[in-house]
Parts: C-alpha cells; structure tokens; sequence
C-alpha cells in the first residue's frame, strides 16, 4: 500500500512537471507574437561598440532573448582600447558573454582603425553598414539588436551602430511586409536584412510607413537617482561635451 502511495506521488509530480514545461513553453511563444520577434531557434545578432556595452546597457534583452530560445551571437566593433586596454577588455568580454549564455565561438571582436574607441570620433555609417551586412549574411541572422538612435548614452560610436541599421535599410526596396516591433523605450530591436528581404528606413522627416521595419527614434530610460550613484561609468562611455559657441 506504502509503495502504490510513494508511486502515484511520482506520477503526480511527473504530471505537474511536463503540465509546467507546457506552460511555460506556451508562455514564451505567446511573448514572442506579441513582441513581433522571428520565432524561437532563429539567430539574433547584438551589436555593440565596446566591450561592456552587453552587460552595462543588454544584459536583459540578452537574458530575454535566450528565454525565448533565439541563438544569439555578438559583434562589437572595437577593442575598447581608449586607455590602451584592448588586450584586457577583450579578454573581460568574452568572460561576460560567457555568463550571460553567448559562447565565445559566437563572438566576433572588431580590432580595426577605421572604428576607434574614442567619443571624438564619429564612424562612417555606411562603412559599419557595409561590416553589419557582410556579417548577418555569412551568419544567417534573422534579428539585429542595436543602441537607440540617441545610443543610450549618447557615445558618438553607439549613436553609430543605430545610424548604420538605416543606412543598411535605406539601401534597397522593402520584398516583403513584416510585423514592427512594438518595445518600451531601450534597446533598439530590428529584422535583419538580407539579400532577398532587405530592410527600409522610415521616409526622411517622417514616421514609420505601413512597411518599415525599423521603429522610430526612442528616448533611453533614465535611471533612478539613488541607483545612478552606484554606476562608475568609464569617461570613454560618456558623450562629450558640446565645444563653446
């Protein structure tokens, strides 16, 4: 009698298990349509500017976007050598991507001159477009993560990335409709463009047309006082200050 009770217990928590997984799997598509992000398995690609752009201003999409089982991978376009630190900050990237779920063979580190750690700086959309592209078609990528059109925290190489997502889209004629996603003010999310279904820019001076893939300019949030006291953002991370009239 002791053993049926101990079995039927099993067989309750097996059932209430697999009831769960159902649950939460159910959950998780149904974010997914409402977000208008590509299903579960496709390839999103974030795109940063420096090494601890994924954790200071990502970290929960990127924790977001596994839960709901895209494959994610990661191009920054510099070593973060602002203070000659490139070899480290490396190094500190691949570990920070390693505990938010991005393996290192799905990281890709831009070391090149024509993309310089340095707020004084402004990089060539259309040169980071050309790189952008090349990427997401050797890689299949069916979602593009990016700074806002104000780069979150105004850093001219943030403000870049955005710049080049339109620039990207702008190129070539919408192929087909695809749902716009509709996100609270943050991170900047966008179908990839590929070969047969590049992207569109919104119209110069106006608002998004029924096909264009790619939100309007966001506003970054803003963080709470008593929590802005307890983050040490590097002087290369802030934008620089306006030259007098």
């Amino acid at each position: 009698m002791e053993v049926a009770g101990v079995l039927l217990c099993l067989a309750a928590a097996v059932l209430a298990w697999g009831l769960l997984r159902v649950w939460d799997a159910w959950e998780r598509m149904k974010s997914q349509e409402q977000a208008g992000l590509p299903g579960g398995g496709s390839r999103a690609l974030l795109v940063t500017a420096h090494p601890d752009d994924e954790a200071m201003f990502f970290a929960p999409t990127i924790l977001g976007l596994a839960r709901l089982g895209h494959q994610l991978s990661l191009l920054c376009f510099s070593a973060g050598d602002y203070y000659n630190q490139g070899e480290i900050r490396k190094k500190e990237l691949l570990q920070s991507c390693d505990v938010l779920g991005i393996p290192s063979s799905s990281v890709t580190i831009i070391d090149n001159r024509d993309f310089p750690d340095n707020p004084a700086v402004r990089w060539d959309p259309g040169r980071v477009a050309d790189v952008l592209l090349r990427h997401i078609e050797l890689n299949g990528i069916d979602l593009v993560v990016t700074f806002d059109a104000g780069g979150v925290s105004g850093h001219s190489n943030h403000v870049a990335l955005y710049a080049a997502a339109r620039v990207q889209g702008a190129r070539t004629a919408v192929c087909e409709p695809a749902a716009e996603v509709h996100l609270p003010a943050g991170p900047a999310l966008l179908p990839a463009a590929r070969p047969r279904c590049p992207l569109r820019a919104h119209p110069p001076g106006g608002g998004p047309g029924p096909e264009s893939h790619v939100p309007p300019p966001q506003p970054a949030p803003l963080v709470p006082p008593p929590v802005r006291a307890l983050l040490q953002v590097p002087e290369d991370q802030l934008p620089a200050p306006p030259l007098p009239g």
